[in-house]
């Protein structure tokens, strides 16, 4: 069973979270938010049916390069690669998560497609995809203000966000898509959200 670290702040409806990660993007200007609080064990695990419909609704081809924050054994981003043979960056901070990550897209034959890097802050304007987790905890709550204005700044106007969650400072940018995902018995997994970067940068 792959395990999966998070990424950052919380809000909002989810249904059904995991990861356990604090990877941030990169703040222009010398901004950088603090570090996140430890993520509870139970909501450290993504399931893989839900990290197989976060690509789906984004709608990922082999022209994609996807970025998965917070990339934990690397899932996401091995799953893009080896379903829609596109590139996949995985980022996370536990150097753990990320020999995990490197182990798994070797033994899945998808070593050329993705990189997987350890370090707290990234630069996405290379991405067209962007994947993002993250537990619904309060105490995430007072971190979200900057996640829209960093996203819209850096990424390229037609680049999708796929997420579980909806940042405090995302919530006047309207999703494209909402999906209540619920697995074939009917039973409620997941809500997703969709946004498709128009390349305005939002404040």
């Amino acid at each position: 069973m792959m395990t999966r670290c998070l990424t950052f702040i919380v809000l909002a409806a989810t249904l059904v979270v995991a990861g356990s990660s604090r990877v941030l993007p990169h703040a222009q200007g010398g901004g950088q938010l603090e570090s996140l609080p430890e993520v509870p064990p139970h909501l450290v695990y993504v399931p893989m049916d839900i990290a197989e419909r976060m690509l789906e609704v984004a709608g990922v081809t082999k022209n994609d390069v996807v970025y998965d924050l917070g990339c934990g054994d690397g899932r996401v981003a091995i799953m893009a690669a080896k379903k829609y043979g596109a590139r996949g960056v995985g980022v996370d901070n536990d150097p753990e998560r990320i020999a995990e990550a490197q182990a798994n897209a070797e033994r899945e034959g998808v070593s050329h497609l993705v990189r997987f890097v350890q370090q707290n802050t990234i630069d996405l304007s290379e991405a067209t995809v962007v994947t993002m987790t993250t537990p619904q905890s309060a105490s995430w709550l007072g971190l979200n203000g900057l996640l829209q204005p960093l996203l819209t700044r850096q990424l390229k106007a037609g680049s999708r966000i796929v997420t579980n969650f909806v940042a405090g400072s995302m919530k006047n940018w309207k999703p494209d898509r909402v999906d209540r995902f619920t697995d074939a018995r009917g039973n409620a997994r997941a809500i997703l959200y969709l946004w498709k970067h128009d390349g305005t940068v939002r404040s």
